[in-house]
């Protein structure tokens, strides 16, 4: 809604233009009338809508061609008053004033028109029957108003019409020629009666109706209004009451009445209560509410962010098999401009055995927007209607952030359940296969499946008896770290191949560089170890490196069976990532101080007959 409104009065001299603020003003009629009156503002307080309003005189005589143009362009209605006992006055409505106010001037983007019929006291009756023709020739013409200015006769009805027509605009939403909702209307009020069928039944029952009735006025209609507007609906359409609700083409059918009526403004109350603008677009206000994220912090969704997911999801999984097909998915996303989810959302997820994503992928998804992306994941809530269903503020009421990450470390603790990990190695370490099987997928499922490339996987894992998501994230080694933020993490899993003798290079490489000297956790991933392991090409051995480092030994991990791979693995990345203080003094430590504690006893065994063999030749 507009901030302010600017009102120009325009008209034949003489008709009354001045008079008529005056008497606004002065709340009399003036004894003298100047050629011109001064801009006059109308303080928010005292005005019906709560808005500043400016009402600005024009004079012939008094101002040039160049400065009424200025005026019309900073003007946002325009009043056109004329004489109601001289028809050439009303006849230069015609000819003159419209063509200089609109003409040229592309339909949308019309100025809206008040006609002003001045010193009505002078005539018996009504000029209306010489001002139809022209109300029907102009569709910017919002309606017309008979006054005088003598005897105060509808002055600030005048005004408020003016008002009205600027923050209630006809023009968006309403084609009086064609007698029908604009297309840009249509789509608004069909987003909202989709966000209002809580049920997904395409019909708004009694208690639907008294919600949304409640969400936008305050208070729900009464038994019998609500009976009376589903009659006056039934009366008039043919499919606008089913099974004793209001259908899609009932609302919108009640919505054309109330704007044919004049009521323009309860259609804008549920507009703006929605979320739209003048031009019936979602405002920035609406899409993105402000939300503070310190550095060092993170942001998840909350209890009331995934309640309100997890209804969405059972609004539309209407076959109820705890999963979103295809259809369905595309039905819960069509109060988007956009589908937001592509096809990589399905390499990202958990999926069900028919490749659907289950509500645990689907609230995995929203995790991982929520975290990467917090804005557009309040973008998303907003186009699903968060703040209306949730009876919250906005969108932020869904998300929490996180205290900052140096403080979970100073305390030894985290409060967070969002962990990223990023997966570092050589092309060809079996980095995508280690993503894939964090979803349980086997090497052998996930030849078989087709899908879009996906950088991110998400799943939960327990840790110390407590669930939490853990985002793993691709690192491609075409990208280099350009700089230490691109290394930030919760932990670093560092992959090499066994196979492969020059893999483990990359790994100690990126280690020095940006982990070595920092707090981030990093655990060594050994892949492929269903293959003979061949010695690496580094100056000590992957074990040796981590003991030098006070690393865990390498985690052994392969895919290469039909079996889903085990979740150990993802659960201790997501312990070091919990509990970075410790940074690798746990994690199967035990096994490598004994393989430490056998080799040591080989080199002394070793280093015994070596002597005994030495002093034999002496």
């Amino acid at each position: 809604m507009k901030r302010h409104v600017r009102i120009l009065l325009l008209g034949e001299p003489k008709v009354g233009k001045t008079s008529l603020i005056m008497s606004l003003v002065g709340e009399e009629f003036p004894e003298e009338v100047p050629l011109r009156a001064e801009e006059i503002t109308i303080p928010a307080d005292v005005t019906p809508e709560k808005v500043p309003t400016h009402i600005v005189d024009y004079s012939e005589s008094q101002q040039t061609d160049e400065v009424l143009r200025e005026e019309i362009v900073k003007a946002n209605v325009v009043c056109v008053v004329y004489d109601v006992t001289q028809e050439d006055t009303i006849e230069k409505i015609r000819t003159k004033w419209i063509p200089l106010v609109n003409g040229g001037v592309e339909k949308a983007n019309k100025l809206p028109i008040i006609l002003v019929g001045n010193k009505s006291d002078l005539r018996s009756g009504s000029s209306m029957e010489s001002i139809l023709p022209i109300m029907n020739q102009f569709s910017e013409i919002e309606t017309c108003v008979e006054c005088s200015a003598k005897n105060l006769k509808n002055i600030s009805e005048l005004f408020y019409y003016a008002q009205k027509a600027v923050l209630h605009p006809t023009a968006p939403l309403y084609d009086p020629e064609d007698k029908q909702l604009r297309p840009m209307c249509i789509r608004a009020l069909s987003r909202i009666f989709t966000i209002s069928d809580q049920d997904n039944d395409r019909i708004l029952s009694d208690n639907e109706l008294n919600s949304f009735q409640k969400s936008c006025f305050g208070n729900p209609l009464a038994p019998q209004a609500l009976e009376d507007v589903k009659t006056v609906v039934w009366k008039n359409t043919s499919d606008g009451v089913q099974d004793n609700g209001l259908t899609l083409n009932g609302f919108l059918f009640l919505n054309t009445l109330f704007i044919q009526r004049g009521r323009h403004e309860t259609t804008w109350t549920i507009l703006r209560r929605f979320g739209y603008d003048d031009s019936l677009e979602l405002t920035d206000d609406y899409l993105y509410p402000q939300l503070r994220v310190p550095v060092g912090c993170s942001t998840e969704l909350n209890h009331l962010g995934y309640q309100f997911l997890q209804k969405l999801f059972e609004k539309y999984d209407e076959d109820k098999d705890s999963a979103l097909s295809p259809a369905e998915l595309k039905k819960l996303f069509s109060v988007f401009p956009y589908m937001p989810w592509g096809e990589d959302v399905y390499m990202a997820v958990p999926t069900n055995k028919d490749g659907f994503i289950s509500l645990h992928g689907y609230l995995c998804q929203w995790t991982l927007t929520a975290y990467l992306d917090v804005h557009r994941c309040l973008e998303y809530l907003g186009y699903l209607g968060y703040p209306i269903v949730s009876q919250q503020e906005s969108q932020t009421a869904a998300i929490t952030v996180t205290r900052e990450k140096s403080i979970d470390l100073e305390k030894g603790q985290t409060q967070r359940s969002v962990f990223l990990c990023k997966v570092i190695g050589p092309r060809g370490t079996g980095k995508t296969a280690f993503l894939q099987g964090f979803l349980g997928r086997s090497l052998s499922k996930q030849k078989s499946t087709s899908g879009a490339f996906s950088f991110y996987t998400i799943n939960t894992v327990t840790v110390n008896n407590q669930e939490k998501y853990l985002i793993l994230y691709e690192v491609d080694v075409e990208m280099e770290f350009l700089k230490a933020s691109d290394a930030a993490c919760d932990v670093a899993c560092l992959m090499y191949d066994v196979s492969d003798p020059q893999s483990f290079n990359y790994c100690a490489s990126i280690y020095k560089q940006h982990y070595m000297d920092s707090s981030i956790p990093c655990v060594v991933v050994a892949s492929k170890a269903d293959l003979p392991e061949q010695k690496q090409q580094h100056g000590i051995s992957p074990a040796e490196f981590c003991y030098k480092h006070r690393l865990p030994p390498p985690l052994p991990f392969s895919c290469n069976s039909q079996d889903a791979p085990s979740t150990a693995i993802y659960s201790k990345l997501a312990w070091a990532a919990m509990f970075p203080h410790l940074n690798g003094s746990d994690m199967s430590a035990s096994s490598f101080w004994l393989r430490v504690a056998l080799g040591a006893a080989v080199v002394s065994v070793l280093g015994f007959t070596l002597y005994r063999a030495f002093i034999r030749q002496k």
